[in-house]
């Protein structure tokens, strides 16, 4: 029985009220330019970045030029003296200066003819100061801040409790201050009414979770920073609970979705008998999974993580043949080039001479020459391709399939959904199979893949040689720097090759890494690829090397060329960007140096030093880097260089840089859309929400007696997922 989608106008809700109903039209439209906020619900979910008290003063040695502060201070002393000149109006042009302090260090206010400022702000008046940090003179200052001085605790009034009153400090613009968002938000609090509220008040009971509007209001108005606190807690408590039932419901619509159950037969058969070496228990349980998904009936909806090297791509070939045993096409979908031409080549060179010229592995990307394009799409659409391999090229209205029955998704954190579910509609309920070298913690796993169950290969395959890795501090020690090119003459007199990885093409052209430090200030200029290849070939000990470049921006047949050469050892040393970070299988590798180390990530560095040490030798890695040794950076390169544990790896990058980084954008934003809620530190709530919604789901599948809950999951459904929640 059809019931229908709960209409948004029968259930009211204060926070869905346009912000133009309670504030003034100007104020309202410059919100919104600032951050894109329309409604009630958008300013209130905008909560105080921290709280300062009346009676702490907030430390002003942390304060960074450039940035937009809020502080609470002490005026030490105020002078005024006249400029020369006039204003405007024609009277004499002053400069007031203010010195603040927080007992230990000062900084200035400048006010340019503004002498009336003195009449609030004098010595010993303690005030909230908004601005941007500037410096003159070697002097740190703020020029015409906002401030707001604390009127003395008023008769009547606990002194004490008042000067302990958390004040919220929100993010803030130069357009829109601190002071301005706490006026507009006070009009909304003042003005709300009745919310809606997703979380059943008997889930919050068991849960000891406040209201939606209790929390909101004790974000913004707590009496006590315990408030503050348990208000956050209630909000990311929210946050998690409507997440994990939209993936759950999302999880539930998967198992409803009819599709060929696909058998193995003797495909595979042939396939694993010609294996050169037994699969790990890893490797056949998680195939056990999978096949047992591909024969179920209905569409397999799986990640599989896996260190770096621990045969995942094995694992998806063998699904693969599953698939095609009964005329079903697979594709892969790889996130660069590179690396969808070394997928292609490992596939055919596992399947051997007689599986590849029946399934016809077939390469597919959007810079491939166009005769040779059309050729693999008309291969494509016949079906006489059961293995396809590509970029975002499979995206494309152009491609088209026979009978598309598995996706592969290499590299998910590299794709946003959408993409994953624009390369699905090509088929009829396709299943999907997702890869990732990136192991990822439980919490990310809960929440960035909480729809897909999840297989884990931790072992890696017999014969896999162990990897040594050394931070080297180009500053401090240059003698061990010079060391680094004579080890690496070493390898290469031994018969080896060695990658060189640098973060940038050439000077200034950063791919793929951040250009910021940790505190947001812009990092010294970093090591490129062709700087570096002309650097190598004056290095005595590599004197006469094979040295080649390999980068993303190359066309498609340099690269390939690049690639072919270094699998036939006729280049000795690659200098690359990122783009070698994943897949790439050159067995004969057995040292890798990274250049400017410290602007990787830890799983980024973690995958790229899966690229030596894949043959019968052992590898080295060095990481080469100018950061400061007590740095955060620097304290990234030490975890990796201390572990080959991918898993314990992701934990320490997710616990620094928090999940938006380790996810990609794609991820963390599009998918999650997270305000409050962290997985790094909100595992505990994460995993009690997913309980709670999935023990509801089981009693109320379509949410039917929670129209609210329903709402608010229906607006983040799939438009199909959508008609099959609200269909008894």
């Amino acid at each position: 029985m059809a019931t229908g989608a709960t209409s948004g106008a029968a259930l009211p809700d204060g926070l869905a009220r346009p912000l133009e109903r309670i504030l003034k039209k100007a104020q309202a439209t410059k919100l919104e330019k600032a951050f894109g906020m329309r409604t009630v619900g958008d300013l209130l979910w905008h909560l105080p970045r921290r709280y300062a008290k009346r009676g702490e003063l907030t430390p002003l040695a942390s304060l960074v030029p450039g940035e937009h502060v809020t502080v609470v201070a002490e005026v030490q002393r105020v002078e005024t003296r006249q400029l020369a000149g006039r204003d405007g109006r024609g009277r004499p042009k002053t400069l007031t200066t203010v010195t603040i302090t927080d007992g230990d260090d000062t900084i200035d206010l400048a006010f340019f003819s503004q002498a009336w400022v003195t009449d609030t702000l004098h010595k010993g008046v303690t005030a909230l100061f908004s601005g941007t940090v500037g410096v003159y003179r070697d002097r740190r200052q703020l020029a015409h801040p906002l401030y707001e001085p604390f009127d003395e605790a008023e008769g009547g009034v606990d002194a004490e409790q008042w000067a302990a009153t958390p004040i919220p400090i929100y993010p803030a613009t130069s357009a829109v201050s601190t002071k301005q968002l706490q006026a507009a938000i006070g009009l909304a609090l003042d003005a709300l009414g009745e919310v809606a509220d997703a979380v059943p008040e008997a889930v919050r009971r068991e849960h000891g979770v406040l209201p939606l509007a209790d929390a909101l209001r004790a974000a913004h108005r707590p009496t006590e920073e315990q408030e503050a606190y348990r208000a956050r807690h209630a909000l990311a408590w929210h946050e998690a609970f409507l997440l994990q039932t939209y993936l759950l419901a999302t999880r539930d619509w998967f198992d409803t979705l009819p599709t060929q159950p696909r058998e193995p037969g003797a495909l595979l058969e042939r396939f694993d008998a010609a294996l050169p070496w037994p699969l790990t228990d890893d490797q056949r349980a998680t195939g056990d999974e999978i096949l047992a998904d591909l024969a179920s009936g209905t569409a397999m909806h799986r990640l599989v993580q896996g260190e770096v090297g621990s045969g995942k791509t094995v694992v998806a070939t063998r699904a693969m043949l599953a698939v095609a045993e009964t005329g079903g096409q697979s594709a892969l979908l790889a996130p660069t080039e590179v690396l969808a031409v070394q997928h292609l080549r490992s596939i055919t060179r596992a399947l051997g001479p007689e599986l590849a010229a029946e399934l016809r592995p077939t390469l597919l990307t959007g810079q491939m020459p166009a005769a040779e394009r059309k050729r693999a799409l008309l291969r494509i659409a016949a079906g006489e391709a059961r293995i396809v391999v590509g970029t975002h090229a499979l995206l494309s209205e152009r491609t088209t399939f026979a009978e598309l029955a598995l996706v592969v998704v290499d590299e998910q954190h590299r794709f946003g959904v959408a993409q994953r579910e624009a390369l699905r509609a090509k088929g009829v309920h396709p299943h999907t199979l997702v890869l990732t070298a990136t192991p990822i913690p439980r919490t990310i796993a809960m929440t960035a893949f909480g729809d897909l169950d999840v297989s884990t290969i931790r072992t890696l395959p017999a014969g896999r040689s162990p990897i040594r890795s050394f931070v080297v501090d180009r500053q401090q020690d240059r003698q061990l720097f010079l060391r680094v090119w004579e080890r690496m003459g070493e390898e290469l007199e031994a018969g080896r090759q060695a990658f060189v990885v640098c973060p940038a093409i050439s000077p200034g052209e950063l791919e793929g890494v951040e250009t910021e430090d940790d505190d947001g200030s812009p990092r010294p200029p970093v090591d490129d690829v062709e700087t570096t290849v002309r650097r190598l070939a004056h290095v005595p000990a590599l004197a006469g090397r094979r040295i080649a470049a390999l980068t993303g921006a190359m066309p498609t047949d340099e690269k390939d060329a690049v690639m072919r050469a270094v699998a036939a050892r006729e280049v000795d040393v690659v200098v690359a960007t990122t783009v070698i970070e994943v897949g790439v299988d050159v067995p004969n590798a057995t040292m890798m140096v990274v250049l400017s180390a410290d602007r990787f990530g830890v799983s980024q560095l973690h995958q790229l030093r899966g690229r030596v040490g894949r043959g019968e030798h052992p590898g080295l890695c060095m990481l080469v880097t100018d950061a400061d040794p007590h740095s955060p950076a620097r304290e990234r390169l030490d975890a990796v260089a201390s572990t080959l544990d991918g898993f314990a790896l992701a934990e320490v990058d997710l616990e620094q840089r928090g999940e938006g980084d380790v996810l990609g954008s794609a991820q963390s934003g599009g998918r999650s859309g997270l305000r409050v809620l962290r997985v790094a530190r909100d595992g505990t709530a994460i995993e009690a929400a997913r309980v709670a919604a999935r023990a509801l789901l089981d009693d109320d599948p379509t949410l039917e007696r929670h129209p609210v809950l329903r709402l608010a999951v229906h607006d983040r459904l799939d438009p199909d997922a959508r008609a099959a929640l609200v269909t008894a």
